[in-house]
C-alpha cells in the first residue's frame, strides 16, 4: 500500500530531519514522505534499521536518504545538512528532533551529561539552523521538537533537561526575528510523555505520569508527525516564533 496521501501538500519539498531514525523522528520521516516531501535524515547507530525506513519510505513511492552523524558533533551535523541540499538540489524544511535525556539528583549530576545535554538538545538545534538557512528561500521551515517539561518539570532530577529545552523557548522567538523577513518561519513543538522504546506506555513511571495528565494516557508518535507536517505545509505560513504544545494537558 502506498504511503502517499491523495492530496500531499510538501510535493517538490526537501526536508531534513536530525534525529530520524526511529521514535518521533522515524514518524516525522514517514509522515513528510507521505505528504509528497524527499526527506534527508541522521542517525547515529544501527545503520540497519536507517536503511530499513529508506527501504520503507522509497516502497511507499517516496525519497529518502540516511546519513550517519552525531548532533553533538557540529562539523558532521553541517555536513551532513550540506550533503543533502547538494543531493536533492534544494533545502525547504529543517526538523530539530535530535535530543538526550539525563536526569540525577544535582549534586550527583555529571557535568560531561551537563554538557552533552546542552551540545545536542540547544547547540545542535542552532547549528544545524544556521547551516540550513543557507539553503532555505522563502517558504522554508524550520521546526524543533521540544518538550513540556520546557514548561513543567513535576519531578526531581530533570533540571539540565528541563532548562535545556526551556533554551529552545527563546531560542525559537529569536531565530523567528532573524528569519522572518526572508519568509522562513520557526517553531517549537513540545511534546508530553510519548509512547516510544525510550519511554514506553507501560510500567510504574508510566502511571505517574498519566496521573498528571488531563488525558490520562501517552501521545503516539504519529501525533506528533502530524503536527510537524502541518506546520511544514502551507497552511502554517502565519506562525512563527511559537512554542506549541502537544502533551495532553500535561501542563495544564
Amino acid at each position: 500500500m502506498s504511503n502517499q496521501q491523495s492530496n500531499p501538500s510538501l510535493v517538490s519539498k526537501v526536508a531534513f530531519v536530525q534525529g530520524g531514525s526511529r521514535g518521533i523522528g522515524a514518524a516525522i520521516v514517514r509522515r513528510l514522505a507521505a505528504e509528497g516531501a524527499t526527506v534527508a535524515f541522521t542517525y547515529v547507530t544501527s545503520p540497519d534499521k536507517a536503511q530499513a525506513l529508506v527501504s520503507e519510505v522509497e516502497a511507499g513511492g517516496g525519497r529518502a536518504l540516511a546519513i550517519q552523524a552525531d548532533s553533538a558533533d557540529a562539523v558532521a551535523l553541517k555536513q551532513a545538512i550540506s550533503i543533502a541540499a547538494e543531493t536533492f538540489g534544494r533545502l525547504d524544511i529543517l526538523v530539530n528532533n535530535a535530543g538526550v535525556l539525563a536526569l540525577g539528583p544535582v549534586e550527583e549530576f555529571k557535568l560531561d551529561d551537563f554538557d552533552r545535554t546542552l551540545a545536542v538538545n540547544v547547540r545542535s538545534v542552532f547549528v544545524a539552523t544556521q547551516e540550513a538557512v543557507r539553503y532555505m528561500k522563502e517558504g522554508g521551515r524550520v521546526i524543533t521538537i521540544g518538550s513540556t517539561n520546557a514548561e513543567r518539570m513535576p519531578f526531581a532530577g530533570g533540571a539540565a533537561y528541563a532548562m535545556s529545552k526551556s533554551a529552545l523557548v527563546g531560542l525559537t522567538k529569536g531565530l523567528s526575528r532573524d528569519l522572518g523577513a526572508r519568509g522562513i518561519t520557526v517553531n517549537n513543538v513540545q511534546p508530553g510523555p510519548v509512547d516510544t522504546d525510550m519511554n514506553p506506555d507501560s510500567g510504574d513511571f508510566a502511571e505517574t505520569l498519566k496521573g498528571l495528565m488531563a488525558l490520562p494516557r501517552y501521545g503516539k508518535v504519529e501525533e506528533v508527525a502530524s503536527f510537524v507536517a502541518y506546520l511544514a505545509g502551507p497552511e502554517a505560513g502565519y506562525i512563527t516564533g511559537a512554542s506549541l504544545s502537544i502533551d495532553g494537558g500535561f501542563s495544564a
